[in-house]
């Protein structure tokens, strides 16, 4: 059990919240669908100017009834390691971004590897897939529920009354439904990672894919969001249907791995460990903030 675990009398940040204080142990198994399954993936780039290849992941696997198993429906993995290690090019290889120079990567069934058609990946992105980075990316003229809105449009398969609905869904679940005709310009940093968040989820992606998405923020930001994913990845984002959120999150803030059923370690390139956590549990903030300060 982590140290700052919170306790469930503390409410603060949306009363809504409370619901992940007491989170059941939860153990994922054969018998769970298996969402991202890995075979022999590897990725190498060639050195410009120089006869040399340079291999960033080295035949990773994520193989049923293997030590490192498929990621599951609703499973929150974190994945940490040293900088260059690998972390961030394996998102991109699950998020489509790049594909692998070998092996094959299965999201939900279908098949991603060098030989798939980027109209193939496209679609991949635009309909199974978040993506939530550090820099929050938003863009600056439009305001927050306009950033929502927009992968909404571009995927042009909703009535504006439904994107309206959704669009103010969404803000709601992330706790800015009083924010949303304000510029990113107008919002703080955490606010901003909100909407971002919010906006990935526009679509009813199947899977949320998060590289570094506190890196940016100060302690409490941080808190707040990954509370904010806590609550996504066991209850959903829609007030529909409250399917658990598929997430893969990278980060290098080992406080953060009591939040995930699994935590994989990648180092050069390779998986080269991973820890199973009995329960999901969230930080306390003032406790946390108290560590924090012992330990400066």
């Amino acid at each position: 059990m982590n140290m700052f675990t919170a306790s469930p009398e503390n409410k603060r940040q949306m009363g809504q919240l409370k619901d992940i204080y007491n989170l059941p142990p939860k153990e994922f198994g054969p018998q769970d669908e298996n969402v991202i399954e890995c075979e022999d993936v590897s990725k190498e780039f060639n050195l410009i100017g120089r006869d040399e290849k340079v291999y960033a992941l080295k035949e990773i696997n994520l193989k049923q009834n293997d030590e490192f198993y498929p990621i599951k429906r609703g499973e929150f993995v974190i994945i940490r390691g040293p900088s260059g290690g690998g972390k961030t090019t394996f998102l991109n290889q699950i998020g489509t971004i790049d594909t692998p120079t070998s092996g094959t990567i299965r999201l939900l069934g279908q098949e991603v590897n060098k030989l798939s058609k980027d109209s193939y990946l496209s679609e991949l992105r635009l309909t199974t897939i978040g993506f939530v980075f550090q820099t929050f990316n938003l863009i600056a003229t439009m305001t927050a529920y306009e950033n929502v809105e927009l992968p909404m449009r571009i995927l042009a398969k909703l009535t504006d009354k439904e994107i309206k609905k959704r669009v103010r869904e969404l803000l709601k679940s992330v706790g800015l439904q009083d924010r949303m005709d304000h510029l990113p310009s107008e919002l703080s940093g955490g606010e901003q990672q909100r909407v971002a968040i919010a906006r990935s989820l526009a679509n009813s992606p199947q899977i949320l894919l998060l590289d570094e998405p506190t890196g940016d923020l100060d302690s409490k930001s941080t808190v707040e969001v990954m509370d904010i994913l806590l609550k996504l990845n066991n209850f959903g984002y829609e007030e529909s249907n409250k399917t658990p959120c598929t997430m893969i999150m990278v980060t290098h803030n080992p406080d953060l791995e009591c939040y995930a059923h699994r935590i994989i370690y990648i180092k050069d390139g390779k998986i080269e460990k991973q820890a199973i956590n009995e329960r999901q549990s969230p930080l306390r903030y003032e406790q946390y903030l108290h560590y924090l300060n012992s330990q400066n």
